[in-house]
């Protein structure tokens, strides 16, 4: 009861902009909203059409999939690990679908299982390596991308006998496919993509699995204090390796929901892909050094990111500036987070 008295006593007594920063600093997921409302303003005045039916479509349809990849990189934020191989993976297993379904003649379905099948097997080696080794994550991960990277870009000519996969429509099963994963809806003129739904649904489970389950507090207690969370009994390898093939699933999603809609694949490098999904995990609020994440605010994050691309388009401007644009951001976030983690023990959520 002291310390809890303390406390609200200094809360009490201190300046109303003391507060006040303290509540900001406390919700770093702000620095996503704050820079999205800016961008919303600039671009909205620069590029009216950004805020159609139909520019809102093209911001969602580039947001959904950068969402998808950033949530389950804040999942991983959160217990204190990096991924740079989910950009890559997701590439390799719509490359392995594509070769499957295509050149192979499988069934879409029978493609799509052998391609998670394998995507899980990549996420568990992930989380292997990291706990076995005690190798920084960030090491063992971009290792990994670069051995996706360099099989897929010299395995698929071999397989398919070209460098990209067209013509899938025609596998079996197809129609049942394009329906889950490449359906599109119409309103007001614009054209919103299936992707959007599943990442509104993942975005919202991986907040439930975070802040509401055993599960997520294992993640948070493991991200915080790795050594203290062990010894109080928190499963940190199983936690990890768990950690690691939902990450490795969001990427096989992302694969599959750009491979659907065009019907066609190719390989191509991504390892860019994924320091943006880490950037806009960042800058939504996920803290790099672990113990927190906010999904809401990855969301928000990759909306952001999502109208900078857009109306930096739409403006005629360089596109090296909405990269610009979001690096500033990216250090804005990275300073808050600085002062961030005291502060969380008193107000955790954001």
């Amino acid at each position: 009861m002291p310390v809890t008295a303390g406390r609200l006593l200094s809360t009490r007594g201190a300046p109303p902009r003391r507060r006040l920063l303290d509540r900001l600093l406390a919700r770093p997921s702000l620095v996503s909203v704050a820079g999205l409302a800016v961008v919303v303003v600039l671009f909205g005045l620069r590029a009216p059409g950004l805020l159609s039916a139909g520019g809102l479509a093209g911001v969602l349809d580039v947001a959904a999939l950068l969402g998808i990849g950033a949530v389950a990189v804040g999942l991983l934020l959160a217990g204190g690990h990096f991924d740079l191989s989910i950009g890559t993976l997701a590439v390799s297993t719509a490359v392995l679908t594509g070769v499957l379904a295509g050149p192979g003649e499988w069934d879409i379905w029978a493609a799509l299982g052998v391609s998670l099948a394998a995507a899980l097997a990549v996420g568990v080696l992930n989380g292997w390596l990291v706990v076995r080794t005690g190798l920084p994550s960030f090491l063992v991960t971009l290792a990994t991308a670069l051995v996706l990277q360099g099989t897929t870009l010299a395995g698929m000519p071999l397989l398919a006998g070209a460098p990209r996969v067209t013509g899938l429509d025609e596998a079996p099963g197809w129609r049942s496919a394009a329906a889950l994963f490449g359906s599109t809806a119409e309103a007001g003129g614009g054209v919103f993509a299936v992707s959007l739904l599943w990442w509104a649904v993942l975005t919202i489970g991986a907040g439930w699995l975070l802040w509401r389950t055993r599960f997520g507090n294992q993640v948070l207690a493991m991200g915080g204090a790795r050594r203290a969370a062990r010894e109080l009994g928190v499963p940190v390898a199983r936690t990890t390796i768990t950690l690691y093939a939902l990450t490795a699933a969001a990427a096989w999603l992302i694969g599959t929901l750009t491979l659907v809609p065009v019907a066609s694949v190719a390989a191509t490098p991504a390892l860019a892909t994924a320091i943006d999904f880490v950037v806009v995990a960042v800058i939504g609020g996920c803290l790099i050094t672990g113990g927190h994440g906010s999904m809401a605010g990855a969301a928000v994050g990759a909306l952001l990111y999502a109208v900078a691309r857009r109306g930096v388009e739409l403006s005629g401007w360089d596109p090296r500036w909405s990269q610009a644009l979001l690096g500033v951001l990216l250090l804005v976030a990275l300073m808050v987070s600085g002062g961030v983690r005291g502060r969380l023990r008193a107000a955790p959520r954001s």
